[in-house]
This record gives C-alpha cells, structure tokens and sequence, in this order.
C-alpha cells in the first residue's frame, strides 16, 4: 500500500481523503498521525498560496512527499467572502451551525445567492518542487441548513443539478463532484503519468 501524507489536521477532510483514496490502494496520514503538533501559519492571499505553504512547510519537516489542501466558500454577493478565511470565518471556536446560519442572514433579501467552493492542492517534495491542482464546484447558499451528511458549509451549499445540499449527498455523489473530488482527480492523474513514464 503507497503512503500519501495530507498536511491537515481537519477531521472532515481527513475522513474525505481516506474515502477517496483508501480504494486506490493509498494509506492516508496526517498531521493527526504526527507525534508533535505542527502548526502551518496560513499567511497566504489566496488559496494556492496556502496550499503550497502548508505543502513545502510539511515536507520539508518530514522530508518526505507532502499534500495539502486549501478550501473555501465564496460567495458572489459577499465580494467573495468568506473564501480564505472559510475556516477561520467569525473565529475558530464558532460552530459551523453559526457560521451558517449568519451567512444566510448576510444574505437575506438578495436574488443573488450564487457560490462556489474553491480547492487548491499542492504536492510538494522535500527540496520544494511543488505542482498545484485545482478543482471548483458552482452553487448558490440554501435559504436554510438541510442535510446531515459532509462538513463544514455542506448544509447550506446548494446544488442545481442534483436540486439539493452537498449535505443531502451521499459520499460517492458528493466526492465525485465535489471541489476536493475534482482536485484530488487531477492529483492521481499526475500520479499515474508519472508512473507511466517511469516504466
């Protein structure tokens, strides 16, 4: 089994990368699985940046192949808001049910309720070679929290084409549309050409 290191210590991405790559013949670690607790400052301005911080940081320090990934919810009518700070949005401690519940007040009485959900991953090596991959899902911001399923923002992003939230979907619907789905897509994409063109 190939060992891939996922520089995160979100409990929902993690249960999401051992889904989607476990099957693949992948054993997921983290930083979950380190002995220490690392702490990667997010300074960056945008998601790719923090990717890769995260990225080069961790594999310099385990010197070792390192993935990480950076998400996000933007929101059109909110200038794009809370995008980077996603995680961090009304502080840390603030639960994802009031985090929501505050976003659907910001946009109460506005028609455009139009979202997507950005992720940006970067692999990178020990010597800080680095290949970035990302993948974005289009919606728009439920009227209310519906479904139980996923994390995060998942109650009140709402899906057109399958006319209801990421947290009404079940995991196989969800990660292959998904932003992380996408992304992670591209990553074993690269993967496997690089196996290929070591033969």
């Amino acid at each position: 089994m190939k060992e891939l290191f996922i520089a995160t210590s979100n409990s929902g991405k993690i249960k999401e990368f051992k889904e989607m790559l476990e099957p693949l013949g992948y054993q997921v670690l983290s930083l979950k699985d380190l002995q220490e607790e690392i702490e990667v400052e997010e300074t960056g301005t945008s998601f790719e940046e923090n990717a890769i911080l995260k990225a080069t940081t961790m594999a310099k320090v385990l010197n070792k192949m390192v993935l990480a990934d950076d998400s996000g919810l933007e929101i059109t009518a909110l200038n794009n808001e809370p995008g980077i700070y996603s995680a961090r949005y009304m502080g840390y401690d603030t639960s994802y049910k009031e985090k929501n519940l505050n976003l659907i007040q910001r946009l109460d009485g506005c028609s455009d309720r139009s979202a997507r959900f950005v992720c940006c991953m970067a692999l990178s090596d020990p010597s800080g070679n680095v290949k970035t991959f990302e993948g974005t899902v289009e919606g728009c911001i439920h009227y209310e929290l519906d479904g139980e399923n996923g994390f995060g923002y998942d109650p009140i992003f709402y899906y057109p084409p399958y006319q209801t939230t990421m947290a009404n979907l079940t995991n196989g619907q969800k990660h292959a549309i998904s932003h992380r789905g996408k992304a992670l897509a591209k990553v074993m994409e690269y993967f496997n050409e690089m196996e290929t063109s070591a033969l």
